[in-house]
C-alpha cells in the first residue's frame, strides 16, 4: 500500500507550470471542502439553542471559535505541505502502537458523532422540504454513501467545486433570511462582549466549540493540501503555506458568516418574541413563516439544512479514509468505507426516534457536538507539537507567538471540557438510580482518557531529540539477496474473447517459452450458465467453446503445449477455482482499465481472484504489465 495521504488524489493538481496569478488560484479549495464541517447540521442546532435561550450573548463565543479554527486549519495545512504527512501519519510514526491505537478509536468516534449530525440533518431537511418521515429520511441517507465515489472520479478540483456550489446555496439561503429577519445591528455587537449567564450557556458554549473546530477536519486539512503539486524548495513551501493560510481565512469566514446568521436568525425570531426554548430544527423551521412573515423563509431554510448535511458528509467519508490509512496503515474499499460510519450514524439516530420521538433529535445533535469538543484535546495537542518540531520542520517550525497563541487555545478547549466532565459527573451520580455504574463504569473511562491525554502532551517534551526514525515511512532499508528462479513450467492464461486476449497470450508465453504447459481459462456468465453450470448448452456457451478450441489450436500450431478449460458463472469464484485444480506456477490475466463507479457496476475482478490464489499474478493492460 501506498503511503501517500489519499493516494487517489496526491498531487493530481500540478502547480508547477502556472504563472503566480494562476498558482495562486489553483491552491484555493482545500479549506473550502474542510469548511463544509464548520456549517454542517449539527452547527444549526447549537446555533439555533444558544440564540433562542440567549439571544446575541454567544456571539462571542462564535467568534472565539472561528479565530482559534483560522489558527488550528493553518498549523494542520502547514503539517501537510512541510512534511508530507497528514496529522494522522505524523501521529503513527511518533507514538506507540497502543497509543495510537487509542488515538484512532477516539477520533473514529468523533467522525461518528459528526456524522450522525449529518445524518440527522440531511433526514430533518428532506421531512421540511419534501414531508419524508424522519425514519425514513435517515434510512434514505443510506445512499449518499456512493456520491463521494461517483464525484472523487472527476478529480479533486472538480469535488471542490461542487462543495463550493453547495456552500453557495447555505451563504444565499442564509443571505435572504437575514434581509427577511431584519435584526438591529446595535443589538448584534453586544453579543461580542465574552460572558457566559449560566451552566447551560457554558454546555452550549462547549457544544459551539466543538461544532466549529471540529477535529476530523485537522486530519482532512493536513491531507487535502497535498493534493497540489508543487516544487518543495523553501521559496514554494513558504508561498503554498501563504497561499493555503488565505484560502483558509476566505473559506472560514464564510463559514463564520453562516454560523452567526443561523444563531442571529434564531435571537430575532424566537428570542426577542419571547420563544426561549426553540432547540428543534423542526421548530426553528415551523416558526420562521409566521414570525417573519413569509413562506419563503422555512423553505430557504430546508434547502440550505439540505445542503449543508449534504456537502459535510463528503468530507466526512474522506476524513475517515485518512483516519484508518493513517493510523492503521489499512486500507479498505472506499464504499463499504463510507457504509460502516454510515451506519454507525444510523443507529444511534434511529434508537433516539424510536423510543425518545422526533422531538429528541434535537438534544442528540447537540450531544453530539459536545463529544466532537471532548474529542478535540487529542488532535490539537499532537498537531501544536508536530508543528513546533524543528528537527522535522527545520524552518518552516512555527513561531514563539504562534506557539503560545496555539497552546492557549489548546488549554482553553481542555480546560471547559474538564469542567463540563466533572459538572456531569457530578450531576449524574446525584440523579442516578444506580450511582455504581457510574463510578465503575464511567469515571475509570473518564480517568483512562485523562492519562492518554496527558501522555501526549508531556511524553514528546521529555523524548530523546536523537530518537532513530526510519528514512523513509516504508520502513528500514533492506539489501536485495538476488536468486536463481526456474521458469515458470505452468501457467494459467484467463481470455474473455476481448482486445486484450492477444497481449495477455504473447505476455504468458514470453514467461514460460515452448517447454511451458499452459491452460487457457474462459468463464461463461450468462444466466443459464450461472444456473445449470456444466449442464448448459446455450448459444452463448456453444460460440465461447468454439473460440476458445481456435485459439489452443493456433498454439498447437507452433508447437506450445496448450489445454482449455471453461468455467461457468461469476469469475471471481469461477477462475480460482480452475487454477486450483490446474496448479499453475503463474495465472496471466487481462485489466480492462476501468475503475470508480463502473468497478462498483461491473465488478473488480482482477482484484478478487488475485486474493483468493496462492501464486504470482501477472497483470495485463493494453502494451504495460504490472506484476
Amino acid at each position: 500500500m501506498t503511503d501517500q495521504s489519499l493516494p487517489e488524489v496526491h498531487e493530481s493538481v500540478d502547480t508547477t507550470k502556472m504563472s503566480k496569478f494562476k498558482k495562486f488560484f489553483s491552491f484555493l479549495g482545500p479549506a473550502y471542502l474542510v469548511s463544509v464541517g464548520y456549517m454542517d447540521p449539527g452547527n444549526w442546532a447549537t446555533d439555533i439553542a444558544g440564540g433562542s435561550q440567549f439571544g446575541y450573548t454567544l456571539i462571542w463565543v462564535l467568534l472565539m471559535s472561528n479565530m482559534m479554527a483560522i489558527l488550528l486549519q493553518g498549523l494542520s495545512a502547514r503539517l501537510g505541505i512541510v512534511r508530507g504527512r497528514d496529522l494522522a501519519q505524523a501521529s503513527r510514526e511518533t507514538y506507540s502502537r497502543p497509543v495510537n491505537i487509542s488515538l484512532y478509536i477516539l477520533a473514529e468516534i468523533a467522525i461518528a458523532a459528526c456524522d450522525l449530525a449529518e445524518v440527522l440533518g440531511m433526514a430533518i431537511g428532506m421531512q421540511l422540504l419534501f414531508g419524508i418521515p424522519l425514519i425514513a429520511g435517515v434510512c434514505i441517507t443510506v445512499l449518499d454513501t456512493f456520491l463521494l465515489l461517483f464525484l472523487i472520479n472527476f478529480g479533486i478540483r472538480k469535488m471542490e467545486a461542487f462543495i463550493l456550489g453547495l456552500i453557495s446555496i447555505i451563504g444565499m439561503a442564509f443571505l435572504a433570511e437575514m434581509i427577511l429577519a431584519k435584526p438591529q445591528m446595535s443589538e448584534i455587537v453586544t453579543g461580542f462582549v465574552p460572558s457566559l449567564p449560566n451552566s447551560m450557556a457554558l454546555y452550549i458554549a462547549i457544544g459551539i466549540i466543538g461544532a466549529t473546530v471540529m477535529p476530523h477536519n485537522l486530519y482532512l486539512h493536513s491531507s487535502l493540501v497535498q493534493t497540489r503539486k508543487f516544487k518543495h524548495t523553501k521559496e514554494e513551501i513558504k508561498k503554498a503555506i501563504r497561499f493555503n493560510m488565505i484560502d483558509s481565512v476566505i473559506a472560514l469566514n464564510l463559514a463564520f458568516f453562516v454560523n452567526a446568521a443561523i444563531l442571529i436568525l434564531a435571537a430575532s425570531a424566537f428570542y426577542k418574541n419571547g420563544m426561549y426554548d426553540v432547540a428543534e430544527i423542526q421548530d426553528a423551521h415551523r416558526f420562521l413563516a409566521p414570525l417573519l412573515g413569509s413562506t419563503l423563509a422555512p423553505k430557504l431554510f430546508a434547502i440550505a439544512l439540505i445542503a449543508a448535511g449534504q456537502s459535510s458528509t463528503l468530507t466526512g467519508t474522506l476524513a475517515g479514509q485518512i483516519v484508518m490509512e493513517g493510523y492503521l496503515k489499512l486500507r479498505i474499499a472506499p464504499w463499504i468505507r463510507r457504509l460502516i460510519t454510515r451506519l454507525i450514524a444510523i443507529i444511534p439516530a434511529l434508537i433516539t426516534i424510536i423510543y425518545f420521538g422526533e422531538e429528541a433529535t434535537g438534544k442528540l445533535l447537540i450531544l453530539s457536538q459536545v463529544i466532537l469538543s471532548l474529542q478535540l484535546g487529542f488532535a490539537v495537542i499532537p498537531l501544536i507539537h508536530f508543528v513546533s518540531d524543528k528537527t522535522k520542520m527545520k524552518d518552516f517550525a512555527i513561531s514563539l507567538p504562534t506557539r503560545i497563541a496555539s497552546w492557549i487555545i489548546a488549554i482553553i478547549i481542555v480546560g471547559l471540557n474538564v469542567r463540563l466532565i466533572i459538572g456531569q459527573l457530578d450531576e449524574w451520580m446525584k440523579s442516578s438510580d444506580h450511582p455504581m455504574i457510574i463510578s465503575f463504569g464511567v469515571v475509570p473511562i473518564v480517568i483512562a482518557a485523562g492519562f492518554l491525554l496527558l501522555y501526549i502532551t508531556f511524553r514528546p517534551l521529555f523524548q530523546s531529540k536523537e530518537t532513530h526514525l526510519p528514512e523513509s515511512p516504508h520502513g528500514e532499508f533492506k539489501k536485495i539477496i538476488t536468486a536463481t528462479i526456474s521458469p515458470y513450467e505452468r501457467i494459467a492464461v484467463a481470455v474473455d474473447f476481448s482486445a486484450t486476449d492477444e497481449q495477455n497470450i504473447n505476455n504468458a508465453l514470453a514467461q514460460g517459452g515452448l517447454k511451458a504447459k499452459y491452460l487457457l481459462i474462459h468463464i461463461v456468465e450468462s444466466a443459464g450458465a450461472l444456473m445449470m453450470t456444466h449442464d448448459i448448452r446455450d448459444y452463448e456457451y456453444l460460440a465461447d467453446v468454439k473460440y476458445l478450441k481456435r485459439y489452443a489450436e493456433q498454439l498447437k500450431e507452433i508447437g506450445y503445449a496448450v489445454e482449455i478449460k471453461v468455467g461457468y458463472g461469476n469469475p471471481k469464484r469461477a477462475i480460482p477455482r480452475i487454477v486450483k485444480e490446474f496448479k499453475p506456477d503463474l495465472l496471466v490475466m487481462g485489466a480492462h482499465g476501468h475503475k470508480g463507479f463502473k468497478d462498483f457496476i461491473l465488478g473488480t475482478t482482477v482484484d478478487s481472484v488475485r486474493h483468493k490464489v496462492e501464486i504470482p499474478v501477472l497483470i495485463v493492460r493494453n502494451d504495460t504489465m504490472v506484476k
